[in-house]
């Protein structure tokens, strides 16, 4: 479940039901695209060949603090195992776009997965991009800004009016990123998790 910040009551109560807390999320926004004057990169569409490759980039490049590694249910394997899935679902059609590098000498250590969030669109009236999960291995250290900056120009190319981006909140590399290219905090949340077996060991404990 994910829960605004500001509905105290409602997270005290789960907390004290059982319901654990697993991630602070913090929701980013880019608007007024036409003003986005970053340096360009070579970036490509991922293709459904390279599935395995990128679901494999998405379970290596770990973050203990996102809301499945943080998640006691899933625990280290299944959560990789889980974004590896997701990392391989999203180039094969799940997701819009996954962008990757495409540069010569760089080899492919990082991705961009994005959403378009059409049915979001069509019902707000408004073009919408959404990143919706990213990695970046040794390799391609410095990439993500890259990846996120051609995300913003892909989305003004397409008529889009906004970008959007959520990260951890224990995520510093992101945040920085989002800072550099002129995102704005929209909205924080707490994402809690609840199991029957986790409450009755707790219990019994």
């Amino acid at each position: 479940m994910e829960v605004p910040a500001e509905d105290i009551r409602l997270l005290q109560g789960l907390t004290q039901a059982g319901w654990r807390w697993n991630e602070t999320r913090l929701h980013y926004y880019r608007g007024q695209l036409a003003d986005f004057e970053e340096p360009r990169y070579a970036v490509r569409l991922a293709q459904p060949a390279e599935a395995v490759g990128v679901g494999q980039i998405a379970a290596a490049a770990r973050n203990d603090y996102d809301r499945f590694h943080a998640d006691p249910w899933f625990g280290t394997e299944r959560a990789d195992a889980f974004l590896a899935r997701y990392g391989a679902a999203a180039t094969e059609g799940y997701c819009d776009a996954v962008l990757v590098p495409d540069e010569p000498s760089v080899p492919i250590d990082s991705f961009l997965a994005v959403s378009d969030l059409g049915q979001d669109a069509a019902a707000l009236g408004v073009g919408l991009s959404r990143v919706v999960l990213t990695a970046v291995g040794p390799a391609n250290r410095g990439w993500h800004r890259r990846l996120v900056s051609e995300t913003v120009y892909r989305a003004r190319e397409r008529g889009a009016s906004f970008v959007l981006m959520t990260t951890q909140a224990t995520n510093g590399a992101v945040i920085r990123n989002a800072e550099k290219l002129n995102f704005a905090l929209g909205s924080t949340t707490h994402i809690l998790s609840y199991s029957t077996a986790m409450t009755s060991s707790t219990q019994t404990s």
